[in-house]
């Protein structure tokens, strides 16, 4: 405990030196037998609430706030921060959007409760964080799980459970499924503490710390990448032991009402992408009726009749580029004022002919045959016009970097492909971060590289196709015979979901235009196996969604498209009536709204509450 007497006292200091007082009182203390660390509690007024870290609905909208001093940052700046960017990353934050469009920003007070914590055979540990309102509605006990989407940390999922149900008096635990932003550098030798701050190795438990030293000079550690683990095996694990972490925090914050259990308080678990993968996994892995209902938005979940997201990925990494020539994309907004476009398009037609993956020989009709490709590989027009946009912004290639190092738990060692995470210097060259970029990146960053100061170097890049020596690599790990390759399908079968156990309540919402995490892939087969096996699972598919909503901050995206996460909490409303008042959920829904600005309630054609 002196060490963490030092900390507070460090705290104080710095607020005082301010002329302020602390933000939150900090307690610690033993917790559940999975827990790695103690509990770190705290306590949160309106000025730095639980909902917008006192920031409110004008605060989200504007840019982070600076830190006092810039290259340490105290615990209460940096959640107020990773809170911020967490609302940033997930919603289409607006001045013209209704004020309801994500729920009610009004300040939610009352505790969070933190802690590292380890699944069953992980090498590495991952956050934990309960949040009780002091308005926590004891008559009708809810708490909220929530995985973080992506590879997110742990408020990776404020903007869509702790919006539906922190504001209603639900309490919400959220998890970062073995991922997240806190990232290790390997020059300094720090980490990230459980307060957020930066620590050296030595000085604490830390977030993430590589087993061994990280190959490759300069290299910064992900914990999702290098960890050895792989993390998407055990996000149904990680869901349900949150949902432990949960309760176990109640019986704290309430321990004249204890204990709460699965009996007497009702458990709901939420997440969209990778967090919607999570609870869906957790769904069938649910054997001890943890779980009282489940809603996924535009879930990444991989069962038998679908694919792998390393398996499209790959494939749209490598295929995207040549056929974004074909006048079929023209109608995507902005996509012929990139000025590259069309030289990479020339250069990876000539590496897939070469390849003998394509006999046409003009630019152009190398460009039709690869959408035809595409289209005999089952995407589907909607969404592929909306994976343009991840193929301009590199998503692929930086998933399929990260995932594969995941699914082959190539851990410290060098990472498949060739590839590196690195800072790099003026002349692009890697070089020690600077302390001033990495301490925002538990804050700031998104927990795939490349962002925040954080690079993806490519070491076998080569003229006049830069990508395509370390794309053709990955790609071989999935298509190959090699041990290498059966490591990563191996790893990709570990992640695969099935139906959800017997009674349990899902809904689905999928966007009909999601280029990232296609439904045909996903949801869609996801769906008819679960029902195959009895399951009561409704489906919501909203025209025209994609699959990002803060990408309606870009320009036009608003007027084409319209934000999902909305649909998501109006299918928590339902699930919620249909669990305390008996009302039947609605079967399969195709909602066609109509997007602009500002998106009304008219326009976004949300269903009826129930």
């Amino acid at each position: 405990m002196s060490g963490f007497t030092d900390t507070l006292r460090e705290i104080l200091r710095r607020a005082l030196s301010r002329g302020a007082t602390p933000a939150a009182s900090v307690v610690e203390s033993a917790g559940p037998a999975f827990l790695t660390s103690p509990v770190r509690e705290t306590r949160h007024a309106e000025r730095d609430d639980l909902l917008s870290a006192g920031l409110g609905r004008a605060g989200l909208l504007g840019p982070p706030q600076p830190f006092a001093d810039t290259l340490r940052p105290t615990p209460e700046e940096m959640r107020r921060r990773a809170i911020h960017m967490g609302w940033k990353g997930i919603a289409w934050l607006q001045p013209l959007a209704v004020a309801d469009t994500y729920g009610k920003l009004t300040p939610v007070p009352g505790r969070e409760y933190s802690a590292f914590a380890r699944v069953t055979g992980a090498q590495s540990t991952h956050r934990v964080l309960a949040q009780v309102p002091d308005a926590f509605d004891r008559k009708a006990r809810c708490l909220v799980v929530a995985p973080a989407s992506g590879s997110r940390g742990i408020y990776g999922a404020i903007a869509v459970a702790g919006a539906w149900a922190l504001p209603r008096g639900a309490a919400v635990v959220h998890t970062d499924k073995g991922a997240g932003s806190g990232y290790w550098d390997s020059v300094e030798r720090s980490g990230v503490a459980l307060d957020g701050t930066r620590a050296a190795a030595g000085e604490g438990e830390l977030e993430f710390e590589p087993a061994m030293p990280l190959a490759g000079h300069d290299a910064i550690g992900v914990k999702h990448a290098h960890s050895g683990d792989n993390p998407e095996a055990d996000w149904g694990r990680h869901a349900l032991q949150a949902a432990r972490f949960g309760l176990a925090m109640l019986d704290r914050a309430f321990p004249a009402e204890a204990p709460f259990t699965a009996r007497n308080t009702r458990i709901l678990a939420v997440g969209i992408s990778n967090g919607g993968g999570a609870v869906l996994q957790a769904a069938a892995l649910d054997t001890e009726c943890l779980l009282s209902g489940v809603v996924a938005g535009e879930p990444n979940i991989h069962v038998a009749g679908g694919r792998a997201l390393y398996d499209y990925a790959t494939e749209a990494a490598l295929w995207l580029p040549c056929a974004l020539l074909d006048p079929f994309f023209d109608s995507v907004r902005g996509l012929r004022a990139n000025p590259l476009l069309a030289a990479t398009a020339v250069a990876r037609g000539a590496t897939l002919q070469a390849q003998g993956w394509l006999d046409a020989t003009t630019p152009h009709a190398q460009a039709r045959a690869a959408l035809a490709h595409l289209r005999a590989q089952g995407w589907q027009d909607a969404a592929l016009r909306s994976a343009a946009l991840s193929t301009v912004l590199d998503l692929w290639r930086s998933l399929a970097v990260l995932y594969a190092a995941a699914h082959t738990r190539s851990g410290s060692g060098p990472m498949p492909g060739g590839y590196q995470y690195a800072a790099l210097d003026g002349l692009g060259h890697p070089a020690p971060a600077s302390e001033l970029v990495a301490a925002t990146w538990w804050s700031d960053a998104a927990g795939i590289p490349p962002g925040q100061g954080v690079a993806l170097v490519d070491t076998r890049q080569a003229a006049p196709d830069l990508h395509a020596p370390g794309l053709l690599a990955l790609r071989a790990l999935w298509s190959g015979t090699d041990a290498a390759a059966r490591a990563l399908r191996a790893g990709a079968d570990a992640t695969r979901g099935a139906a959800p156990r017997s009674g349990l309540p899902v809904i689905i919402v999928h966007g009909a235009e999601d280029g990232l995490i296609p439904a045909a892939f996903s949801s869609a087969p996801y769906v008819a196996q679960a029902r195959a096996a009895g399951a009561q699972v409704s489906a919501w598919t909203v025209s025209p969604a994609q699959h990002f909503d803060a990408f309606l901050g870009l320009p036009g995206m608003a007027q084409t498209h319209v934000p999902l996460v909305p649909y998501v909490h109006r299918a928590l409303d339902h699930l919620w009536s249909h669990l305390v008042h008996g009302v039947a959920l609605p079967g399969d829904l195709r909602i066609d709204a109509v997007p602009g600005l500002p998106p009304t309630a008219a326009n976004l054609r949300l269903p009826d509450r129930g």
